[in-house]
């Protein structure tokens, strides 16, 4: 079968691999239709292996090379023995982390931080970017007619938006600020706008993201390279600042900016991930009673919940695909675009196989 394949940096392969044959008793087989380029297999392709293994993962035994993709929706087309909770013929959507359910934090429900977590496509003996992969019954959740395939590949990213926002303890009626409008940011505005913000505001250098998230309708959208984004804030704010920020670029000036934006006792969500340290300044912390808290990942269960608020129309998680390309056209089309600095490629789909 065609995957795409890591095998180092700078080298996926469009290639014939080995098709699965075996499903184990708890496991499934699935057909996908679209898998997302996540800013983490960009990593890989970039600087990596990075969280793809070069030695047997101690949880589930993989390593480079890797088929890519954790980012998807497919049809069953196989089920394991002891499967009751999908059909064969079921379109799903994959929640891609793979944990041991024993350790400290997985018997607490925080199966997020499991301390031997893998994940489908990054540390497992298969990927999304394939025309078949075998994935855990527990992984899969089924989509209603009325959430389309292309949706169904955005609950994964999706859910790290919404765990994000869901950590600054947004209520309905509140206001937010998000830093960076790449596919995480701008699925955090989409997701604030569903939860009920009063008040959504986004901020964003790149002209491209801005035009996307003001697209949408739901966001006051600023160009933090000539606007004073705290002071701006500050202003829509009646002075007081916003309840709850979004830090989702991942670099020192949203954080700052972030920091400097919520009112008095107001929370910061660390969401986007930093590729080096940045600063800030505790004080900041204690004198205006802030509260800066981490995100990793998602709850391991939130799938249903996400589906539902998608299949309810109120959360639009398809606006943030700004193309859908081939699988052979990955490298080219997909990864190389994706890095480029002066680049127009947002959120991409790779078309997997055929849809239903």
């Amino acid at each position: 079968m065609r995957a795409a394949v890591f095998h180092d940096r700078h080298d996926v392969r469009v290639e014939d691999v080995t098709a699965p044959t075996v499903v184990g008793p708890d496991e499934v087989l699935l057909r996908p239709f679209f898998c997302g380029i996540c800013g983490t297999d960009l990593h890989e392709y970039a600087f990596g292996p990075i969280v793809i293994p070069t030695q047997p993962h101690a949880l589930t035994g993989a390593s480079a090379p890797q088929v890519f993709g954790h980012e998807f929706s497919a049809r069953v087309v196989e089920l394991g023995s002891n499967v009751s909770s999908v059909s064969v013929g079921d379109r799903v959507s994959v929640m891609p982390l793979i944990t041991c359910g024993k350790c400290y934090y997985c018997r607490r429900g925080l199966n997020h931080l499991c301390v031997v977590m893998a994940c489908t496509g990054l540390s497992w003996g298969g990927g999304g970017i394939a025309e078949l992969v075998v994935v855990q019954e527990q992984q899969v959740s089924v989509l209603p007619d009325s959430v389309s395939d292309v949706q169904g590949a955005l609950i994964e990213p999706a859910a790290v938006a919404a765990y994000g926002v869901d950590q600054t303890g947004l209520g309905a009626g509140d206001t937010i600020l998000i830093t960076g409008a790449g596919p995480i940011g701008a699925l955090s505005a989409l997701y604030a706008h569903a939860a009920g913000a009063s008040r959504v505001i986004v901020s964003e250098p790149n002209a491209k993201r801005r035009a996307l998230v003001e697209a949408f309708g739901i966001a006051d959208v600023l160009d933090p390279t000539v606007v004073d984004v705290p002071a701006v804030v500050r202003e829509m704010t009646g002075g007081i600042g916003v309840d709850a920020a979004a830090e989702c670029s991942g670099n020192q000036h949203g954080l700052t900016a972030a920091l400097a934006s919520v009112r008095s006792a107001g929370t910061v969500a660390q969401v986007g991930l930093h590729v080096k340290p940045a600063t800030i300044d505790p004080m900041e912390l204690s004198n205006r009673d802030l509260t800066l808290v981490g995100t990793w990942c998602y709850p391991v269960f939130d799938w249903p919940r996400i589906i539902a608020l998608v299949a309810s129309g109120r959360f639009p998680v398809e606006k943030v695909v700004t193309e859908i390309i081939d699988v052979e056209n990955i490298v080219s089309g997909g990864f190389d675009r994706l890095l480029d600095p002066d680049g127009d490629a947002q959120k991409l789909l790779v078309r997997v196989g055929r849809t239903s």
